[in-house]
C-alpha cells in the first residue's frame, strides 16, 4: 500500500503520477482521489465533534480542501469540476489530451468555439474580463442575484473546460470564495500543440489504466464520459502498441498494463 500523502508537495506529485484524480472518491468512477491518498480507503469523513459539541472539518479533509485550492492557485495542477462534473485535479501533462476532447482547436483560448447558452456566454465573458473572479463578483458584473442559475452556468463551463478554478479570493463575509479564470488562457503554454482525437483517447486511456491497474470499456467510458465505442478503440490501441494486454474475467473483457501480473479485482 502506498504511503499516505502528508504534504502539499506530495499532493502535487500524487496528481502528476495519477494524471487525472478526483478530489473526493466517487463510487462509479474508477479514478483515484486525493482524499483517499491522504486519508486511506473508505468513506469520506467530513467532520469531527469537538469537546464543546461543535463540528469541525476532519484533519484529513481540511488538508485536502486547502491543498486543492493552493495547488490550483500556484498553477501546479488544473482544478475544477472537469471530470463528469465532479471536483477533480488534472496534471499539466494530461491536460492537453483532456482538452482535446472538447474539439476546440486553433485559438484554443477562444471560448466562443464552444456551444454555450446565452447565460454561459455572459459568465464566460465576465470571467475573461475580470479574472480571477468569484461567483458573487460575477453576479454583480451581470447585474443578477440569481445564485442558482449562475452556479449552474459555472458548473457547466467547468465541465466543458471553458473555465477553471484559480485558487480562492477573500470575501467580505464567510469563507474565501472560489476564484475562476479561463482554462485555456491560464494554461496556454500546456495546450500547444494539442494531440489528435485518437491520440488523446489512447493517452487518457493509458493514464487511467496506469492509475487503476485494470480497466473495462465501461470503466473507461464512465471515468471520462466517453462513448463506449471510443473507449474500446482506445484500449485496443493500447493493446496494439503492447502497452496493455487483453484478458477475460467472468466473461468480461479486461485490459491490464502489459507488464502487470495482477490477478485482478472481482467483477460483478
Amino acid at each position: 500500500m502506498p504511503r499516505p500523502v502528508r504534504s502539499r508537495a506530495a499532493a502535487a506529485e500524487f496528481v502528476r503520477r495519477a494524471g487525472i484524480a478526483l478530489v473526493f472518491p466517487k463510487p462509479d468512477i474508477i479514478l483515484p482521489s486525493l482524499y483517499a491518498a491522504v486519508a486511506g480507503p473508505g468513506p469520506v469523513r467530513w467532520t469531527d465533534e469537538r469537546e464543546d459539541g461543535k463540528l469541525e472539518l476532519t484533519p484529513e479533509l481540511a488538508r485536502v480542501w486547502r491543498w486543492k485550492d493552493e495547488l490550483a492557485a500556484e498553477g501546479q495542477v488544473c482544478a475544477g469540476k472537469h471530470v463528469r462534473g465532479w471536483p477533480s485535479l488534472i496534471s499539466l501533462e494530461s491536460l492537453p489530451s483532456l482538452y482535446s476532447l472538447t474539439g476546440r482547436r486553433g485559438r484554443v483560448h477562444d471560448f466562443r468555439q464552444a456551444s454555450l447558452s446565452p447565460l454561459e456566454t455572459e459568465v464566460a465573458e465576465a470571467v475573461a474580463e475580470a479574472a480571477p473572479v468569484s461567483a458573487p463578483q460575477i453576479r454583480r458584473l451581470l447585474g443578477t442575484r440569481d445564485t442558482a442559475r449562475v452556479k449552474r452556468a459555472l458548473d457547466s463551463l467547468q465541465r466543458s473546460l471553458v473555465i477553471t478554478r484559480a485558487g480562492t479570493l477573500k470575501q467580505e463575509q464567510g469563507w474565501p470564495g472560489v476564484a475562476y479564470d479561463l482554462l485555456a488562457r491560464r494554461y496556454a503554454e500546456c495546450l500547444h500543440p494539442l494531440p489528435g482525437r485518437d491520440a488523446a483517447h489512447s493517452g487518457l486511456a493509458e493514464t487511467v489504466l496506469r492509475a487503476a491497474g485494470e480497466l473495462t470499456v465501461a470503466d473507461l467510458a464512465a471515468a471520462l464520459g466517453l462513448r463506449r465505442q471510443d473507449a474500446r478503440v482506445a484500449l485496443e490501441l493500447l493493446a496494439d502498441g503492447n502497452v496493455a494486454c487483453l484478458t477475460h474475467q467472468d466473461g468480461i473483457a479486461v485490459w491490464r498494463p502489459a507488464s502487470s501480473r495482477a490477478t485482478g479485482r472481482p467483477r460483478t
